[in-house]
């Protein structure tokens, strides 16, 4: 059994100081260098290296002296002679851009403004030529390469003795110091009245107890931070209501929803929209809605959406939504992963429910459990779901433009490295991280770690994509830290990803095309056998009238051959009748 325990004290609080003495020193053991070795060793200069999980401090230096503030766009060099520096008036406002811009105006009016740049133009020239000089003198320089990795930070355990899966991660949003995770057992008939309800937000230095417990009514299954307000998170239960904390309020939820007017499932997913206010967000259930929230007033949805795909309303027949995706980008715009394998897009600004779903994407055999636009290509997405993760285009409906070889576990989390726009990283059910690089390598993952022995069922990348978050089956969340090269952006990756996308969904165009003519012809064909049928159907009734015509012919035929030997008979008998008399 594994057992772990950080102490953490000042020092002023330590008894008696130790003291030090001098004493020989003593030789323990001596291990030789190897030359074998080093050619498996890549020279880092300088080499940072953190050591037993210190946090990391910086030394800054400031200096007091006078400065004079200069607007954006008007910094200068100034010679002995030229015109003076301009001086902001106590009336402009540096951060107002409409007090700047008349300013600036009311400067490049000056008489001596024109000659003042031309002065300056000689040595912007000489910067220039000394900047060009100095980066073709780097680029002789060869780069070390260094291969991808990873390295285990911190492991947050669930603290209850009856353990519960990590079902959701979310990332403080302000220095990324902390970490939200809700815990729920998704299996209903193991859950066992010892269970506990709380979800916590760890501290990632801290791994002995939470910094802070969130008490909700019901397991939560998802939680959030609002990316405006640090302080308040929204989570959504086992039971299908939601609710909100501050956490400046205390463990106990501010506000929650009514059950009568909550989901009838568990709540998958949340997500935080893009408002003046920063109050409204929108859910998501397996019972097949979609609702959007404000948490100024929990007690009803502002808006409800039925996923039914034949666009009529139906709740029973309404697909049960798994996962959403929101990008702030595209305001109107929003996506859903069904538990059926199905992409729903969605159009919130649509006048009636049944415009509001615009179209399906259907690919995956089983839930889709992650479904995200690419941060930087948001018309390419990617879906999470059974053996696989597919990138679609939204261009493509027909089918996905990349997709990722059956793997022999169950997929059940990914997501997109939010600093480059190739890498994505995904988790699977025996317990293994995969880091993909799609211009590196397509058939197999750049890195794969063997993070856990338990399922993973959850991840969640931080904003500068160098940590990582996962949590388990078993309620165990493992913080990693990835190398630098897979969390920071290459030479021209973004043109090189742009033209693969490109290609990937030129290419699927024209088997699109090319399948549609196949069709198109296969319909004709079917059409023409249709056709040929009801022709040859024709055929054999005219058949059965020329039987039923030859029969009567040959019927008529036997008649008239009937009658012409009765008549020759009765000839025959006169003649004898006469000769005999």
């Amino acid at each position: 059994m594994e057992i772990v325990y950080v102490y953490v004290k000042k020092r002023s609080e330590f008894g008696r100081q130790c003291n030090f003495s001098d004493r020989p020193a003593e030789l323990h053991v001596d291990i030789l260098p190897d030359p074998s070795l080093a050619a498996n060793f890549i020279d880092r200069d300088p080499c940072d290296v953190p050591i037993q999980c210190t946090q990391e401090m910086s030394e800054h230096e400031v200096s007091l002296l006078s400065t004079i503030h200069v607007p954006y766009g008007l910094k200068m060099l100034i010679k002995p002679g030229t015109m003076a520096p301009p001086v902001l008036s106590a009336d402009v406002n540096p951060q107002e851009m409409e007090q700047t811009i008349r300013y600036r105006k009311k400067v490049e009016k000056d008489e001596n403004y024109v000659n003042t740049i031309l002065q300056l133009g000689s040595v912007s020239v000489t910067v220039k030529h000394y900047k060009l000089e100095y980066f073709e003198e780097e680029e002789g320089v060869e780069e070390t390469e260094e291969q991808p990795s990873a390295k285990t930070i911190n492991v947050f355990r669930d603290p209850n003795e009856v353990k519960r899966t990590a079902t959701s991660l979310s990332w403080h949003p302000d220095g990324s110091q902390k970490l939200a995770v809700a815990y729920s057992s998704l299996e209903f008939q193991k859950v066992s009245k010892d269970m506990s309800y709380d979800s916590y937000i760890w501290d990632i230095e801290v791994s002995n107890k939470p910094e802070m417990t969130l008490k909700p009514v019901s397991p939560l299954v998802c939680l959030e931070y609002n990316p405006k307000d640090s302080h308040i998170l929204v989570g959504g239960s086992y039971n299908g209501q939601i609710a909100y904390w501050d956490t400046r309020k205390g463990s106990q939820p501010v506000e929650m929803s009514t059950i009568e007017h909550s989901h009838r499932d568990p709540v998958y997913k949340v997500i935080w929209l893009q408002s003046k206010t920063g109050t409204d967000f929108f859910s998501a259930s397996t019972d097949g809605q979609v609702l959007w929230w404000d948490i100024r007033k929990m007690s009803e949805p502002t808006e409800r959406l039925v996923l039914d795909p034949s666009k009529k309303g139906k709740l029973d027949q309404a697909l049960g939504a798994i996962s959403l995706e929101f990008e702030t980008t595209m305001p109107t715009k929003f996506m859903v992963g069904t538990e059926q394998g199905m992409v729903v897009s969605c159009n919130r600004k649509a006048k009636t429910p049944a415009e509001k779903i615009v179209c399906t994407y259907s690919g995956h055999h089983g839930p889709i459990y992650s479904l995200q636009r690419n941060p930087f290509f948001p018309k390419n997405f990617l879906t999470v779901g059974d053996w696989t993760a597919r990138i679609w285009s939204e261009d493509i409906r027909e089918s996905s433009i990349m997709w990722t070889k059956y793997q022999t576990a169950y997929l059940s989390d990914g997501c997109w490295s939010p600093v480059r726009p190739s890498v994505f990283f995904t988790v699977k059910m025996d317990g293994t991280l995969d880091v993909w690089d799609f211009l590196f390598k397509q058939n197999d993952p750049t890195l794969s770690i063997k993070v856990c022995d338990e399922a993973l069922y959850s991840m969640r990348v931080q904003d500068n994509g160098r940590f990582l978050g996962c949590g388990s089956e078993l309620g165990t969340t493992t913080l990693l830290e990835i190398s630098s090269g897979l969390c920071t952006l290459q030479r021209n990756e973004k043109a090189l990803a742009t033209a693969m996308f490109e290609r990937e969904t030129k290419r699927e165009k024209i088997l699109e095309a090319r399948h549609r003519e196949l069709r198109l012809k296969e319909r004709s064909r079917s059409e023409q056998s249709k056709e040929d049928e009801t022709k040859e159907t024709e055929g054999e009734e005219s058949a059965e009238e020329l039987v039923a015509r030859a029969e009567r012919e040959f019927y008529e035929m036997v008649e008239a051959e009937m009658k012409k030997r009765e008549k020759d008979e009765k000839i025959e008998i006169d003649q004898v009748r006469n000769g005999v008399c």
